[in-house]
C-alpha cells in the first residue's frame, strides 16, 4: 500500500495542515491501495496563495518557453505511460487492455496536442483602429472526476499552461494517484514554482474552498450536475469564471434504414466502455417500433458478449464499478426500471456469477422502457441499457431531446444525408453518425444541464483566454 502524505504547493512537496486522511479502494478487490492527504481549507489557501504568486510571471512568458514545458510534460509523462495505465486500471477497474489507450494514452496526447494547438493560435489580431489580444484568465482552480481522471486533468491543465494561467488542481480522491504521478512530471521538468499546485481531499471541504478563494479567476469543473449546480452558486459570489462539464443521458436513434446488428453493436460500443461510467455513454437506445422484438433479440445476444472480470485479465471487456456506492446506485435503477414496468431484457440484479467480490455489476438491458421513466430520464452511470421505441424521425427526436441533458447523441442510417439532417435537431453538443470515432481535437461538452464552456483543441485553449482591446 502506498502512503501519499504530502500534497505539491509553490514547487515542493510539503505536510498538509489537515491531519485526516483518505482510503483509495481497489474496486476489483475491496482492498486499499493507497492513502492520501484529506487537505483542509488551510491548505487550499496556500495553494492558492501559491498560484496567485506565480501567475504574473507565468502569463508573461512567451508562448514558445509555455510550449516547451507542455513537450516536457508529454515525454515525462510517455516515459511513465506503463505504470499510468496500471495506476488507473486499479483506481477505477477500467480493463488493462483499454486503460493503455484510454486512461494513458489520451491524456499524453493532449500535452502534445496542446503544444501544436498554441503554437498555431493567434494571440494578437488586427481590428480596425484597435489590437486585440488573448490573455489568460488567471488563477484557475481545476476540480477533476475519477472515471477518466488523468484525462479530464489534462483536459483543463494543459490549455490552462498553455494560455499562461496557474493552476491548482483537486483531483477526485477516489482516484488520485495518478495525479500524483504527473506532479512528479512536472517537478521533474522544472515547471516555475508556483504555476501548478496539487491539493486533495473532498469536495465540501478543500473543493468548497478552492472555489470560494478570491484568489480563484477561473473554476473549471468535471462531475455530477448536482456539485457543478453547488460550484456555480459559490463562484456566482464573486462573478469568477465557469467552465462545467457535467452529466447526461444520451440517445442513439436507429432508423428503419440502419443495418440493425451494425448498429446495436456499435450503440453498447458506446455505452458500456468504462463499465458505462460516462457521461456521454449512449444509455437510451432508440428503436422503431415495428422492429422493437428484432432489436431485443440482437441486444440481449451483444450484451451477453460483454464478458465481466478481473480488469487484469485481457479477457474481460467490463471491469467493476469503482466503488461500493455506486454499485448500489446502480442496483437501485435496475430495480426501479423493473418496478415501473420496463422488461428485464438482460442482466439484472446481483453480481455476475463467480464474482463475488469487488463492485462487479451484470451488463443489463431493459426493454420497452417508457420515455418519461426514471431510468430514461436520470443518469445511471454502469453498465445499463434502456431500449425506447419510436413510430417516425419527429417522435425520435422529441424523445432524444427530452432531457435535462444535453451532452452527446448518436443517429445510425444508410442515409447520410438523412442523418445529418437529424443531427441538427439534436440538442446536445456532439453528435456521433454511424459510430463516429471520437475526435479530441473537436468542441466536447454539453447543452443544457450538461454544462458550459468546450474542451479540447483551439475550443479548450480558448476558454482560459480574455480579450483585451488596446486602442491605436
Amino acid at each position: 500500500m502506498d502512503n501519499y502524505d504530502k500534497i505539491f504547493i509553490n514547487g515542493a512537496w510539503v505536510k498538509p495542515v489537515g491531519q485526516d486522511t483518505i482510503d483509495v479502494i481497489n474496486p476489483a478487490t475491496e482492498a486499499v491501495i493507497a492513502t492520501i492527504p484529506a487537505c483542509v481549507a488551510a491548505d487550499a489557501y496556500a495553494a492558492m496563495g501559491a498560484a496567485r504568486a506565480a501567475f504574473h510571471e507565468w502569463s508573461q512568458k512567451s508562448v514558445e518557453d509555455r510550449v516547451d514545458y507542455l513537450r516536457k510534460i508529454h515525454e515525462g509523462l510517455k516515459v511513465r505511460a506503463q505504470e499510468i495505465a496500471e495506476t488507473i486500471t486499479n483506481e477505477v477497474g477500467m480493463p488493462l487492455k483499454l486503460s493503455h489507450i484510454i486512461q494513458a494514452g489520451f491524456p499524453i496526447h493532449q500535452f502534445d496536442s496542446m503544444a501544436k494547438v498554441a503554437t498555431d493560435f493567434d494571440f494578437e489580431t488586427e481590428v480596425g483602429n484597435s489590437k486585440v489580444f488573448r490573455e489568460a484568465v488567471g488563477v484557475v482552480v481545476c476540480i477533476t472526476p475519477w472515471n477518466y481522471p488523468l484525462h479530464q486533468i489534462a483536459a483543463k491543465l494543459a490549455p490552462a499552461l498553455a494560455a499562461g494561467c496557474t493552476v491548482v488542481l483537486k483531483p477526485s480522491e477516489i482516484a488520485p494517484i495518478n495525479a500524483f504521478i504527473l506532479t512528479e512530471v512536472i517537478e521533474s521538468v522544472g515547471l516555475p514554482k508556483g504555476v501548478f499546485n496539487l491539493v486533495t481531499g473532498t469536495g465540501p471541504v478543500a473543493g468548497e474552498a478552492l472555489v470560494s478563494n478570491p484568489d480563484a479567476d477561473m473554476i473549471s469543473f468535471t462531475g455530477s450536475t448536482t456539485a457543478g449546480r453547488r460550484i456555480s452558486e459559490i463562484a456566482a459570489q464573486s462573478i469568477k469564471r465557469v467552465t462545467l462539464e457535467l452529466g447526461g443521458k444520451s440517445a442513439a436513434i436507429i432508423l428503419h434504414d440502419a443495418d440493425m446488428e451494425k448498429a446495436i453493436k456499435g450503440v453498447f460500443k458506446a455505452a458500456y466502455i468504462n463499465s458505462g461510467q460516462t457521461c456521454a455513454a449512449h444509455t437510451r437506445m432508440l428503436v422503431p417500433e415495428s422492429q422493437y422484438d428484432k432489436a431485443k433479440k440482437i441486444a440481449k445476444d451483444v450484451a451477453e458478449t460483454w464478458s465481466v472480470g478481473d480488469p487484469w485479465d485481457k479477457n474481460a471487456r467490463l471491469g467493476p464499478l469503482v466503488s461500493d456506492t455506486q454499485f448500489e446506485r446502480v442496483q437501485e435503477y435496475i430495480e426501479k426500471g423493473i418496478a415501473d414496468g420496463a422488461e428485464l431484457v438482460t442482466g439484472g440484479l446481483g453480481k455476475p456469477e463467480g464474482l463475488t467480490k469487488g463492485y462487479f455489476v451484470k451488463p443489463t438491458v431493459l426493454g420497452k422502457v417508457e420515455p418519461k421513466s426514471t431510468v430514461a430520464q436520470e443518469e445511471i452511470f454502469g453498465p445499463v441499457i434502456s431500449i425506447l421505441t419510436f413510430k417516425d424521425e419527429d417522435e425520435a427526436i422529441a424523445i432524444a431531446n427530452d432531457s435535462i441533458y444535453g451532452l452527446a447523441s448518436g443517429i445510425w442510417s444508410d442515409d447520410g444525408e438523412r442523418a445529418m439532417k437529424i443531427a441538427r435537431c439534436l440538442r446536445t453538443g456532439t453528435v456521433d453518425i454511424n459510430g463516429g470515432a471520437f475526435n479530441p481535437n473537436a468542441p466536447f461538452g454539453g447543452y443544457k444541464q450538461s454544462g458550459n464552456g468546450r474542451e479540447f483543441g483551439t475550443y479548450g485553449l480558448e476558454e482560459f483566454l480574455e480579450y483585451k482591446a488596446v486602442q491605436l
